[in-house]
């Protein structure tokens, strides 16, 4: 069976970079009927904060990713101490001590060589663990970039171990994924060359090593790396700004493919659709702009059923349904009720004219016969016709139908509007 994981780090909110890895790793279990890990990694327990960890739980509910385990590194210190067991067993890493000025100066020449660790004497250092990587190359076959290979001998082995007995992110990484059976790992390309060391873990547990696929970075419409300055928010605050979590999904799940976002697409029909072979190898670029206008594009076809219960219960199915076609976020719905339902201050264009449509008004209201007697008496048409009778009767440019506005309008209302009245 398909198992995939999102792995964040809880040391802040999430963003739309690593969301789109928590949308694709979710429809790609969802299409194979396979699970969805969240896995918290925090091992790093100075820059961990649990505050952040309730917010990424909260952010993948909102987004309607489901996760069928979770699972917190800092629970499992004893997997990871098995494994290292495992390893220094198999002689597969081995201990070092390195001086602050050895580790100084490979860190000024480390553009031209790999850092190996020196021998020092006796009493120096502090003592701590890496994994022996070799010096062949190491080729694997990833999903989205194709044929990747690894140069060890151009890498520094890794550290598993620090000297204060902790182990790494790359190490406790590596484990995690064998421990839950992942049988995919779907992340960032920043990831790729941490990927020779994780199929070299693998290989040293004796355990199978997953299949791989590197997503390119997204980057922002300028082709720089995604930040505030191109209005990148985090969820939350994409959330509080009314933009619907089922447009930021439709977005992610295409960015990079050469498919378009379909608003219309429901989570079973976006995994349906998703091929990791369909991802470039470019970085793609997201103007969040985009996502303003996905999210318009999905509330003009919600269903009162995926809406109402957010709607204050003023707001019944009909009126849902009448106003929101028109509407950018689903909260606007409110605004056109009180348009509907409260009095407010017209703005007279041609005072002439209104008052005439006033008089000219059908009880009952039947807007078609309305709008044929005001042209068969004015010839008026278009814009002409219909902007003056939209500004006296909502106040606004623009909006809704006004044939579907006047049906929801109390016809004295109406009237008055048009009258010039505050009504």
């Amino acid at each position: 069976m398909v198992r995939v994981r999102f792995a964040p780090s809880p040391t802040g909110f999430l963003h739309l970079g690593n969301a789109r890895v928590a949308v694709v790793n979710a429809l790609f279990a969802r299409r194979h009927g396979g699970a969805f890990i969240l896995r918290i990694d925090d091992t790093d327990a100075a820059r961990s904060d649990g505050s952040y960890t309730a917010a990424i739980r909260e952010d993948l509910s909102w987004l309607g990713l489901r996760w069928s385990e979770a699972y917190r590194q800092s629970e499992h210190g004893e997997v990871y101490e098995g494994a290292f067991e495992r390893l220094a067993a198999a002689g597969a890493v081995y201990a070092c001590r390195d001086s602050a000025d050895m580790l100084a100066a490979w860190r000024r020449e480390r553009s031209h060589r790999a850092y190996k660790p020196g021998v020092l004497p006796a009493g120096e250092g502090l003592t701590y663990w890496r994994l022996a990587l070799g010096q062949e190359r190491l080729a694997f076959q990833d999903a989205v970039l194709g044929e990747r290979e690894v140069d060890f001998a151009s890498l520094s082995d890794p550290v598993v171990r620090r000297a204060d007995g902790s182990f790494t992110y790359l190490f406790a990484s590596a484990v995690d994924d064998v421990t839950l059976g992942i049988t995919h790992v779907i992340r960032g390309a920043d990831h790729v060359t941490n990927t020779g060391t994780q199929i070299r873990i693998a290989q040293a547990l004796e355990a199978p090593v997953p299949a791989f696929a590197h997503l390119p970075l997204v980057l922002g419409p300028d082709g720089e790396g995604l930040s505030k300055r191109h209005g990148s928010l985090s969820l939350r605050e994409l959330r509080a700004r009314g933009v619907e979590p089922l447009a930021i999904v439709q977005l992610l799940a295409a960015l990079g493919t050469d498919t378009a976002p379909e608003p219309g697409a429901d989570l079973d029909a976006l995994a349906a659709g998703l091929d990791l072979g369909r991802f470039g190898h470019a970085s793609p670029r997201l103007d969040p702009a985009d996502l303003e206008r996905q999210s318009a594009e999905v509330v003009r076809r919600l269903p009162w059923t995926a809406v109402g219960h957010r709607l204050p219960g003023l707001i019944d199915e009909p009126f849902w349904l009448a106003v929101r076609a028109n509407l950018d976020r689903a909260e606007d719905a409110l605004d056109w009720w009180r348009v509907v339902n409260e009095p407010l201050e017209p703005v007279i264009e041609d005072a002439a004219y209104t008052r005439m449509a006033a008089d000219l008004l059908p009880d009952p209201v039947d807007f078609d016969a309305w709008v044929a007697a005001l042209r068969r008496e004015t010839g008026r048409r278009g814009r002409e016709l219909f902007h003056p009778l939209r500004l006296a009767l909502t106040g606004r440019e623009r909006g809704p139908e006004l044939k579907v506005l006047l049906a929801l309008l109390p016809r004295d209302r109406a009237l008055g509007r048009l009258r010039g009245q505050s009504a």
